[in-house]
């Protein structure tokens, strides 16, 4: 079953559309009971750090997740602040990320190759997989997916970084480290790119 995080934040709704308009099932988890189903996870994530960090904590959901994840080993797809939720730290905020991911969550202001760029970045942009991965599966060529937000993730080890996103300079804009993946755009609004990925993600 694939189960999407509800902790308050997130698109919830349509990441339910997308897959049911491909006969997909999915639930959605507010409590630990919820989870237990799951055989895949989706957290998403919109608006600052700490706030969704502090949120997450407070659906008493951490713990089992990072069981689960870390664990059990069950794929977990981050998305947009979801997938910088999963670094060990944001700029953006102060309280530690899940540490899922060995990465830091930086300001575009903040880097030398895109701190002359406007912020947030936010519209259609080109993603770029670096090697094939089924995530990516028919998305290598022309995908284009929808982005809005001010901060990326860097990554300690490059072989974490699927994709990549430029925007004044090349940035992670998809990450895998083992069973965790994050994407720092938005899939559930990515029209027939986005539902083709979230398939793939049902399909790993």
């Amino acid at each position: 079953m694939i189960t999407i995080v509800d902790y308050g934040l997130g698109n919830i709704a349509a990441f339910a559309t997308v897959y049911g308009k491909a006969n997909i099932k999915v639930s959605i988890a507010k409590t630990v009971d919820d989870l237990k189903q799951a055989s895949k996870l989706i957290l998403p994530g919109v608006g600052h750090f700490d706030h969704a960090m502090r949120l997450l904590q407070q659906s008493r959901m951490r713990e089992a997740l990072d069981e689960m994840v870390l664990q059990d080993k069950v794929p977990l797809i981050g998305v947009c602040v979801g997938m910088q939720m999963l670094a060990r730290s944001s700029e953006e905020g102060e309280l530690p990320g899940l540490g899922w991911i060995d990465a830091e969550v930086r300001s575009f202001k903040s880097h030398e190759g895109t701190k002359s760029m406007s912020v947030p970045h936010m519209g259609w942009n080109d993603v770029k997989p670096l090697s094939p991965n089924p995530l990516f599966a028919e998305l290598e060529a022309d995908a284009r997916f929808y982005f809005l937000h001010s901060y990326f993730m860097s990554c300690d080890r490059k072989e974490d970084v699927l994709a990549v996103c430029n925007y004044g300079s090349d940035f992670a804009c998809a990450v895998q480290s083992s069973n965790i993946y994050g994407v720092q755009f938005h899939p559930e609004k990515s029209h027939r790119f986005g539902d083709r990925l979230l398939r793939n993600f049902a399909g790993l």
